[in-house]
């Protein structure tokens, strides 16, 4: 009688179902709550602290490379440099190994992950090659300090200045605003043009009908009065070197200039150079030097020719 009784008032095999569930999702939500979600937040908390370190070591060196710039400018280009690789590679590195630790909160065992990585990486090597070339051809960039964040380039046929460096790419800052991105494999040959020191030269074209002599003295002048400004004493770096009588152009005469100046400090400097001498030029009545093609115009009473003059000849 008992056993009927029972049989008859037992819960339906769905509810029994149901009841488990829930059970077990219970269990799973309060051991979750109580032994994962700590640690996970444990976790967090330490890849923020660890990020913070990062940022603040970047900041140090990006500090350390503004006061700098005007000292020692590739000293400040290479400490920038070193600071766009220690963020990248630490931000990658903090976040796979957060990803590790939270595959192993969850009682996932990521080393047949890893090993299948690991196979799937060979594949992938295997197909893209240049890869792997960015990459070597990146950290021998870094090693032999070939070029740094800053320093203006001439490579892959692009000429511009490095706004960023990563051991896969480089990207380059044209004269117009154009940004070109390089794979490391592609660079074969770099040309620096602000290593050490740059040569900002100036072809000054005179009329031939001044005095060389007077011309070369003048211009010694102007070059003196440049390098004794307070305000270009940091920029010169030797005092600037009148080369003489480097052409002859028909009417015209050049005379070239050359400056050792800082790197990333030419054109400045140049602008200035080429007002002072406009202004000097005007003031003692040295005229400056014309095409050697002008164009003249004769004007007769019934037509106006146009002939052409060479530096030979004379209008």
């Amino acid at each position: 009688m008992h056993t009927l009784l029972a049989t008859l008032f037992a819960p339906a095999p769905e509810e029994s179902t149901l009841r488990i569930i829930e059970h077990d999702w219970h269990n799973d939500i309060m051991v979750m709550v109580r032994e994962r979600l700590p640690k996970i937040l444990l976790v967090v908390i330490m890849l923020l602290i660890l990020e913070r370190v990062v940022r603040f070591f970047v900041k140090r060196l990006n500090d350390a490379a503004s006061k700098l710039t005007v000292v020692n400018v590739q000293r400040a280009s290479q400490l920038r440099t070193m600071a766009a690789i220690i963020r990248g590679t630490a931000y990658s590195v903090l976040g796979f190994l957060g990803f590790l630790q939270v595959l192993n909160l969850f009682n996932i065992d990521y080393k047949p992950l890893l090993a299948s990585a690991g196979i799937i990486g060979v594949g992938v090597g295997l197909a893209a090659q240049s890869l792997f070339k960015d990459i070597i051809n990146g950290v021998f960039i870094l090693v032999e300090d070939q070029y740094n964040v800053g320093d203006v380039i001439r490579a892959a046929s692009l000429t511009g200045t490095v706004e960023d460096l990563t051991l896969r790419l480089t990207r380059l800052r044209d004269s117009d605003g154009t940004l070109h991105i390089i794979p490391n494999s592609q660079i074969a040959t770099v040309s620096n043009l602000t290593r050490d020191y740059s040569i900002a030269t100036l072809p000054v074209s005179v009329d031939a009908s001044t005095n060389p002599d007077v011309v070369m003295q003048v211009l010694s002048e102007i070059a003196a009065t440049l390098r004794g400004d307070t305000a270009f004493q940091n920029v010169l770096i030797a005092d600037p070197v009148i080369l003489g009588v480097d052409k002859i152009d028909g009417r015209s005469i050049v005379y070239p200039i050359n400056l050792r100046v800082r790197p990333n400090q030419k054109d400045p400097i140049l602008r200035e150079l080429r007002k002072r001498i406009v202004l000097v030029f005007e003031k003692k009545g040295i005229p400056l030097g014309t095409d050697a093609t002008m164009l003249v115009m004769k004007t007769t009473a019934d037509s106006t020719a146009v002939h052409t003059l060479t530096g030979s000849e004379t209008p």
